[in-house]
């Protein structure tokens, strides 16, 4: 079907505004979108229709616009909702980039629209597309992703399922063991080239721009996608577009929970009041916790914020209790995760003493995903509500040191710090930078203004346990050049490095930096 066959639907009236030239243009699919920026759910050939609710200013549609023309979309369908007309600046972007345009009438709804071009399309692809807009008035109803998958399996034998990267099952047409979602997944993250082929499944991205796979979800299909018909690799494409609208629709950082919870962690960070933070654990579910866990993960390479935070969720998801897999009835842990500055922190109603094991084995099963990405985690010990601050600076310390590690992931619990570290981590961040400044801030100014290294001095000096003659050949020093430079520590500072208490102020400083 091509765009002219539209002018004879007399009973539609339409009218054409733009693109009078370009009207022999097939019609593959037909599509209702309000996004501001559809080309990614779009694969060529579409119909698109709009009731501009994207539109917030002229340059909006310049936008839209470039967009579909980009994405190969045929045609534009649009209608300014309350009045009917079309904007003068949607009609010059669809000009300037070729677009035809036409107008839809006011009283004519885009679901009778497309169901006048559905029944004009080949019969051999009348059921798939059935099938997607059915699907899509579901999901506009808010009905999910479960009927559409349904649906399809029952109309069309194709079983499908849609899974987030560690294998958490989100949707499906039928039940999935735990085994054979957790081979998928590992196909989804470790295969070069997606779609692929393995062991009888189709496997799909669901956005194909996601930096990471670990943050993206995909779509799993009974049988070969090579062997299928075009229209039924097309359906596939179709779903997992629609799952790529149903992973924003569910996106909790969009909801009122979600910017709950980022709240909660600054403030927790920030040393927030308990009359602020108790409320915001109420709303996230994880009030009333015998005892919290927080943990904190960076990562280094070109994973973006919100990337990093969905694979902080599937870390978490695969390593709590009740947190992955199907059925899809499983009740997932709750969770609040933050971005602070370059790290996701997120807080764990827990008292396991096996979590940091867990991420650890979560952390590898996911890292061939990260897309070259390194990753660096780091778990506190169990803390009551009172020192969710004390676990969350502790969880951000034993990351640090995870970044010393070897490897494309690392993940340091609270087993592997020193007792010094704990203590540390409860201690107000305006006493940590008093303390820190008073004691090194006058070596750090020495150092930049002569070109020394007395803060290096200090750190072999103490690192020898104040042997003089192994931190001289740590440092390959004269032993006279070294007791020059301790004398100038010691002079700076006012403090005696012969005695053991102000040895262990030094320590304790640059523990803290």
């Amino acid at each position: 079907m091509r765009l002219n066959a539209l002018l004879g639907m007399t009973e539609l009236g339409l009218s054409v505004v733009a693109g009078h030239d370009d009207l022999e243009r097939p019609i593959r699919w037909v599509v209702t979108t309000d996004l501001l920026d559809p080309g990614r759910y779009l694969s060529g050939g579409e119909l698109v229709l709009t009731g501009l609710i994207w539109r917030r200013a002229p340059a909006d549609s310049e936008t839209f616009v470039r967009a579909l023309a980009r994405a190969g979309a045929s045609g534009l369908g649009a209608c300014e909702a309350r009045s009917g007309d079309l904007p003068a600046d949607l009609v010059d972007a669809c000009r300037r980039h070729r677009m035809p345009l036409f107008h839809v009438p006011q009283a004519l709804s885009f679901a009778e629209v497309t169901e006048h071009i559905v029944r004009h399309l080949s019969t051999a692809r009348a059921s798939d597309v059935t099938a997607v807009l059915d699907r899509h008035r579901q999901l506009v109803s808010g009905a999910g992703l479960d009927p559409v998958l349904e649906m399809i399996g029952r109309d069309l034998g194709m079983r499908c399922w849609v899974l987030t990267s560690s294998g958490r099952l989100v949707s499906g047409s039928s039940p999935l063991d735990r085994d054979t979602a957790a081979a998928m997944a590992r196909t989804f993250l470790t295969v070069k080239r997606l779609p692929c082929s393995r062991n009888g499944y189709s496997i799909f991205p669901v956005d194909e721009q996601t930096t990471s796979r670990v943050a993206d979800w995909f779509v799993a299909v009974e049988g070969c996608f090579t062997d299928w018909p075009e229209e039924r690799q097309a359906l596939a494409g179709e779903l997992a577009a629609v799952a790529a609208l149903e992973r924003v629709r569910l996106d909790d950082r969009l909801s009122p929970e979600g910017r709950i919870a980022q709240e909660l962690v600054r403030l927790v960070v920030t040393e927030g009041r308990p009359s602020d933070i108790l409320p915001r654990l109420e709303v996230t579910g994880l009030a009333g916790a015998p005892g919290y866990v927080a943990l904190a993960a960076a990562a280094h390479g070109a994973l973006r914020p919100a990337e990093l935070r969905a694979v902080v969720k599937e870390i978490l998801y695969a390593a709590t209790p009740g947190g992955t897999g199907p059925p899809p009835g499983d009740r997932l842990t709750p969770l609040a995760i933050g971005i602070v500055g370059e790290e996701a922190l997120a807080l764990v109603p827990c008292d396991d003493p096996g979590l940091t094991e867990r991420v650890r084995a979560a952390v590898r099963e996911l890292a061939p995903g990260l897309a070259g990405a390194r990753l660096t985690v780091g778990v506190s010990g169990t803390a009551p509500v009172e020192g969710l601050r004390g676990a969350v600076e502790e969880a951000r310390y034993a990351r640090r040191m995870a970044e010393g590690k070897p490897g494309p992931d690392a993940v340091v619990g609270q087993d592997e710090l020193a007792t010094h570290v704990l203590l540390l981590a409860s201690v107000p961040d305006e006493v940590r930078h008093m303390f820190r400044v008073r004691l090194l801030d006058p070596l750090r100014s020495y150092d930049q203004v002569h070109k020394a290294d007395l803060v290096g001095t200090l750190e072999a000096f103490l690192q020898c346990s104040g042997s003089w003659t192994r931190c001289s050949e740590l440092l390959h020093v004269h032993v006279n050049t070294l007791r020059y430079r301790i004398q100038r520590i010691q002079d700076l500072t006012g403090r005696d490095l012969s005695r053991l208490e102000d040895r262990v102020d030094f320590f304790l400083a640059l523990r803290l930096q």
